[in-house]
């Protein structure tokens, strides 16, 4: 299972949690098993088309994910990442 850290607005879906475990190959299954046990969580990370959305940086290990069809290992940490907004 790899590590996935959580940006503090998306607590509410990870029961106050800021680390969760997820287990895939991909990212895409990474979140869609997180999405299993944290309802609603996918959603405000991945559109309607499987996009990463633009609010929101995703990091494996440090790279920058591409997509949900970025390869993830059991031992990378995903760091995901919500931008702030403002005015």
């Amino acid at each position: 299972m790899s590590v996935v850290r959580i940006p503090s607005p998306l607590f509410s879906y990870t029961e106050a949690r800021a680390e969760v475990e997820g287990r895939g190959a991909t990212l895409g299954e990474v979140l869609a098993d997180l999405d299993r046990r944290y309802p609603g969580l996918r959603f405000r990370i991945v559109d309607e088309q499987d996009r990463i959305r633009p609010t929101i940086v995703i990091t494996v290990s440090g790279e920058r994910a591409s997509g949900i069809s970025t390869p993830v290992s059991a031992s990378d940490v995903v760091q995901i990442v919500a931008a702030l907004s403002g005015g």
